[in-house]
């Protein structure tokens, strides 16, 4: 296996509901909303094997101070790989010098979350409507 990555928003609809629905999130679901969605992102980046898109982390910034990592997936079957650290790890060089990144992690992500320097803000509450 030879992993690539790459900065294009230009995803089938199809590879982003196929590893959407790997890991059970519920976007999976709507594969052409999610396809826009994506594409409305500030920034996406890649990885693949082959042609089958294997993981992925999107952000919106602000052009300047704030940048929010809304997506940060993995295919199950490439886990523990070292993708989702790459993937981490080219966003936190390319948002260097904003102010704040920011994301809302699940409870048992949160340990791989801390390895790259993320703290838990105990003044923040994540909000959902």
């Amino acid at each position: 296996m030879e992993v690539t990555y790459s900065c294009s928003k230009n995803i089938a609809a199809g590879q982003l509901q196929n590893l959407f629905t790997s890991i059970n999130w519920d976007s999976g679901k709507y594969p052409e909303k999610l396809s826009r969605a994506i594409y409305g992102h500030s920034f996406v980046y890649t990885a693949w094997d082959c042609d089958r898109l294997i993981g992925l982390i999107s952000v919106m910034d602000d052009n300047e101070l704030n940048a929010n990592i809304t997506y940060l997936l993995v295919h199950p079957k490439y886990q523990k790989k070292g993708i989702g650290s790459e993937l981490i790890s080219f966003i936190k060089k390319k948002y260097k010098n904003y102010l704040n990144v920011s994301l809302i992690s699940y409870s048992k992500s949160v340990s791989f979350y801390n390895t790259f320097g993320f703290k838990n803000d105990r003044n923040a509450i994540a909000l959902l409507l």
